[in-house]
């Protein structure tokens, strides 16, 4: 069976692992939205840059997860999506803990026979799937802070399905990057009327036990998953390769085909609907998949993007709720829009863009390292349209175009 996982609403055979969740008001800002967390958690930092408006709130309770982020400082928009309820609530459910923020780190393959989510030797159903608590419940320590930046780290022992326990050490940075850090990351310079938000995340996973991590036996891989707010006028942009035979690396129907409609893959370009209202999941083989996935939002003149490694014949781990045949065989990327489960319920709305590291097979004492940077852009129709075409060559009239074709 097809992986059942994403973040949030998990579903086999109708069961639901979700929080049927309402967010508090439609356009709640930054400012309501880091006063809501510092009611609520202990360790709460907000980055801020000194030159612009740009801040970025990150919490140590929650793995060392960026929650959310804004261009406009305590007033602007706020692009993370939150779990409110779960947050609030101070319980802990079973199976996962879905509390949002806009960039978290997990760890892969989910399934298969190297997986770290089922117990070894039981089914790939949903009973047996558990989020293991180093990257879903525990509480990361920060050992450095600046106006900027902080820093966490975390250890602890993973055991994947065939019993290899993986003794690990986490460290990961979340930097506020300046204007000229932003035009450097993109190659080009923003366009006038433009107001801008990124940070960069440092990851780091460390073998600390005494064993060689070996192919045969399972490895890691980092994994970065974003959840953000939807709405009707939103699409994910996925750039990917435009190899003859590119379809066949793309995968599209974790959660049953995505209806034509909702997908649009042309050339070597994907937009994919991202209205919180229609369930979808699909992926991008690192054969073809390519830095610059992101979204943009129409209603509200934003886009976001992700820049992150891709190794083209790495191994990525598959993550499929089964024992497969080729368990290197990954995606390099995800995209994920939510919507209504078979019983009616729903944990967001939200999107995912998500990316992972490629696996490595580490010594003792020996670290992988993935970085990824998310950035957020604002302004009129006009600078909106010249910041697209740079990154993807894209049109808003065609975006507009395929948002309509309902």
């Amino acid at each position: 069976m097809k992986s059942m996982l994403i973040a949030g609403c998990i579903t086999a055979a109708g069961l639901s692992a979700c929080n049927t969740h309402t967010t508090p008001k439609a356009a709640n800002t930054f400012g309501e939205d880091v006063a809501f967390l510092k009611q609520h958690l202990q360790n709460v930092i907000v980055l801020k840059h000194p030159d612009s408006q740009s801040q970025v709130v990150v919490t140590g309770d929650y793995q060392a997860r960026v929650m959310t982020s804004t261009t406009g400082g305590d007033a602007g928009n706020s692009y993370g999506w939150i779990n409110y309820n779960l947050v609030a609530s101070h319980q802990l459910n079973k199976h996962i803990n879905a509390f949002g923020g806009e960039e978290r780190f997990w760890l892969g393959p989910e399934g298969g026979q190297y997986g770290l989510y089922f117990p070894p030797g039981k089914p790939f159903d949903f009973d047996n799937w558990q989020t293991p608590p180093l990257i879903d419940t525990v509480h990361y320590q920060m050992v450095a802070q600046s106006d900027t930046s902080v820093s966490y780290e975390q250890s602890g022992v993973l055991q994947n399905y065939q019993g290899s326990s993986f003794p690990v050490k986490i460290n990961r940075t979340v930097s506020l990057l300046g204007n000229e850090q932003i035009s450097s990351k993109l190659g080009f310079a923003l366009p006038g009327g433009i107001n801008g938000v990124a940070y960069e995340t440092s990851n780091t996973v460390t073998n600390t036990g005494d064993s060689s991590w070996q192919p045969e036996t399972g490895l890691l891989s980092i994994w970065l998953l974003g959840m953000f707010r939807p709405s009707d006028q939103t699409a994910i942009v996925a750039p990917f390769k435009g190899l003859p035979n590119a379809n066949g690396y793309i995968t599209d129907d974790y959660f049953g085909k995505i209806a034509a409609k909702n997908l649009q893959v042309k050339d070597s370009l994907l937009l994919f609907r991202a209205d919180g209202k229609n369930r979808g999941k699909l992926g991008l083989s690192p054969v073809i998949a390519k830095p610059g996935a992101g979204s943009i939002d129409l209603e509200h003149n934003t886009v976001t993007v992700l820049l992150y490694e891709i190794v083209p014949d790495g191994r990525y781990v598959n993550s499929k709720w089964e024992i497969q045949k080729e368990p290197y065989k990954g995606d390099a990327v995800n995209c994920y829009n939510d919507g209504p489960i078979a019983d009616g319920s729903q944990m967001g709305p939200f999107y995912e863009v998500e990316s992972s590291s490629a696996a490595q097979p580490l010594k003792p004492g020996e670290s992988m390292s993935y970085r990824q940077t998310t950035m957020h852009f604002q302004g009129d129709r006009t600078a909106i349209q010249a910041l697209a075409k740079e990154l993807w060559q894209l049109s808003l009239d065609d975006v507009q175009h395929f948002l309509n074709n309902k």
